[in-house]
């Protein structure tokens, strides 16, 4: 097969002698010496045009030194076919070097393909397959398809017949998949979780069946959350991806709205009531400036009238401690102020029923 497309390379080693040694030599040295030269000719021109995935050189750097150890392999291949040796050893020679070569661009494959997304992940917006969460996740899929796409061409190098291993290997998958229904409907909730990130690490997330905790670990089975308690939970991607999640740290900043609800008597005044929560928020120390606080009147209940105090906290663990110093502070000075907080009276009325 080599000889007919490089029949003009044998015939011009012919000239050199009658030694197969020494034209295999030659051939060896000839494409080592064309290899550098393509290195020499390549480099430049693959930086220039791989600069927008790599700034620094270095896919460039792994184009031109592939087909470096390319063209040297192949120099191997050629010195191989005029050495006088048994086909059964020109055959394994033949396959090793083979071998060498698909291992060769299965590792540059790889090296490329990570250096590529992980150049693209630093950019101020990048695509959804190259969020920095996702980088590890889009590796490790590139590992194992390289991985088994290098297998498979090296046992055909070595001329093993993979039809078989192929049908096998398919009913093997098919019975894992039956098996294991639940833990790839988790890997498969994890890997869309990675990429649509609904909630990130260190976000506190609320979910429908009532959990509240900070996220300290997103894998490819289960989620991690961190309660108030210290108490840490997993739940399987699978609820994950199929729960209602609030997620408190999301939005535009990490910001917290808290809301403290309150209640004064009828015949209350309002305006004292409102300057009132207005300066209890403006001396807390946790509550933020911006955005400003605000007083809302909600309700007219049954026995009093419904303030509710917004404002704003800088994360979400503050939430319970803040709410309770408001609350305490509320009730302190509405007591200094004369501002009743009612609750709930009937009047019974008594009468005798011999009373005609």
């Amino acid at each position: 097969m080599i000889e007919n497309w490089l029949g003009p390379v044998f015939r011009w080693v012919e000239f050199i002698g009658p030694n197969p040694f020494l034209q295999a030599v030659v051939i060896v040295v000839l494409f080592l010496v064309f290899g550098k030269l393509v290195d020499w000719l390549t480099g430049a021109a693959l930086d220039r045009l791989l600069i927008r995935w790599d700034s620094g050189g270095r896919l460039g750097g792994i184009g031109h030194t592939t087909l470096f150890r390319t063209i040297a392999l192949l120099g191997l291949l050629v010195a191989a076919e005029v050495l006088p040796m048994t086909p059964l050893l020109t055959r394994l020679t033949t396959a090793f070097v083979m071998s060498l070569l698909v291992l060769v661009w299965t590792s540059a494959t790889i090296r490329a393909g990570r250096l590529v997304v992980e150049t693209t992940s630093l950019r101020p917006s990048p695509p959804p397959w190259a969020r920095p969460t996702t980088v590890p996740l889009f590796n490790m899929l590139l590992r194992i398809m390289m991985a088994l796409v290098g297998v498979y061409l090296i046992l055909l190098a070595w001329d093993v017949n993979v039809t078989g291993l192929v049908a096998s290997a398919g009913i093997v998958g098919l019975a894992l998949s039956f098996a294991a229904q639940d833990t790839l409907g988790n890997l498969f909730a994890g890997v869309a979780i990675l990429i649509d990130q609904p909630y990130r690490i260190d976000d506190y997330i609320v979910l429908d069946s009532g959990e509240r905790g900070r996220v300290t670990h997103i894998g490819l089975r289960s989620t991690r959350l961190l309660t108030r308690d210290d108490e840490e939970i997993s739940i399987p991607n699978g609820i994950m991806g199929r729960a209602k999640i609030v997620n408190e740290s999301g939005g535009p900043h990490v910001k917290y709205r808290l809301r403290v609800p309150v209640g004064v008597a009828y015949g209350s005044d309002i305006d004292q009531v409102i300057a009132c929560l207005m300066r209890i928020s403006a001396d807390h120390p946790n509550v933020c400036r911006e955005p400003e606080p605000r007083v809302r009147l909600r309700t007219f209940g049954d026995s009093s009238i419904g303030f509710e105090l917004l404002v704003w906290i800088a994360e979400p663990v503050l939430r319970g401690l803040v709410l309770h110093e408001l609350n305490c502070e509320v009730y302190r000075s509405f007591a200094r102020e004369g501002i009743t907080i009612p609750f709930p009276q009937r009047d019974v009325h008594i009468r005798d029923w011999r009373t005609p």
